[in-house]
This record gives structure tokens, sequence and C-alpha cells, in this order.
């Protein structure tokens, strides 16, 4: 979890709980979490702590907008992972980064996942446990069928959400 603020404890988080109930329903097992503050070298190197611990999959929530200040995608890029993408076609989800360490995967997660029932994350999520390697055309593709109407009665993945 990056941010100043809850890294302070001025907030509390509220995107730990989100993320540890989207992975209840896979076979994971949450190893450890962290909070760092938005600075680009603790970022990258709470990342390459959680790789050399044999981590999979590493889920960075915060500071994934346009704003200067945010620094979650410049921890991420610090690294030398392979950037996939860093903003997909995807309405809710549009400033998802994702990337690859060797077989470790990262999402750098915008605040949407908090907030959106399904999301890019939760089109991408079921891929990475099913151990596919997600290329960035893949995503591209997801642009057509990529607005979540938000109907009433959400029948997510029966709809055209994140359809290719």
């Amino acid at each position: 979890m990056t941010g100043r603020e809850v890294y302070k404890g001025r907030i509390k988080d509220k995107f730990g709980p989100v993320i540890e109930k989207k992975l209840k329903k896979y076979p994971a097992d949450i190893i450890a979490k962290t909070k760092v503050p938005d600075e680009i070298e603790e970022i990258a190197t709470a990342i390459m702590d959680f790789k050399a611990q044999g981590v999979e999959l590493i889920i960075v929530t915060g500071g994934m907008s346009v704003d200067p200040d945010d620094k979650t995608p410049g921890g991420i890029k610090a690294t030398g992972a392979e950037i996939i993408i860093y903003g997909t076609p995807v309405l809710p989800g549009a400033m998802l980064m994702m990337a690859y360490i060797e077989n470790t995967t990262i999402f750098g997660l915008p605040g949407c996942v908090m907030f959106s029932r399904t999301t890019a994350f939760d089109i991408l999520l079921p891929r990475i446990f099913a151990k596919e390697k997600i290329e960035r055309r893949s995503i591209v593709e997801l642009g057509y069928g990529g607005q979540c109407l938000k109907c009433e009665v959400c029948t997510f993945p029966d709809c055209h959400f994140g359809k290719t």
C-alpha cells in the first residue's frame, strides 16, 4: 500500500480489505503486506523484497493517477519490470498498470478497484491465476466491451464487459 496518509496512519487503509476479499476467490495465500510512503525508491525496494521472497503476484495500491505526486508507477518502473501496460481501454480501471519481473506479476491498481465491483483488475486476475502470460495486445482488445454499465443486477462475467 502506497501513500503518505496511509503510511503515516492519518487515514485507515481501506484498499487492503477489498483486495483480500477479491483474492479469496482464488487459490491465493497472502504472504505479507506492507505500507510505504509515496517515494519511488521505497516502492521499488518493497516490490523487490517481495520478489526475493518468491512472491508470484505483487499488488501495489494507491497513487496510480496522472497526478505528478503519484509515485507508484515510477516505483514499479524503477524495479526494471517489463511494463505490459499503463492505462487500459476499460472503465472502470483505466489507470491500471501491469508488469512482469521474470515470472512475477505486478499490478499497480487505481482507486476505482476499491469502489467498483468489477474493473479491469477483475477481468485480468482470473487469467493470472490460470497462469496465462498476458500480453499488451490482449489488454488493448478489451476496448470492445470495455465499459461496465453498472447494471442494477450485475451478471459479470456473463455480460459484454471485458469481452474481446
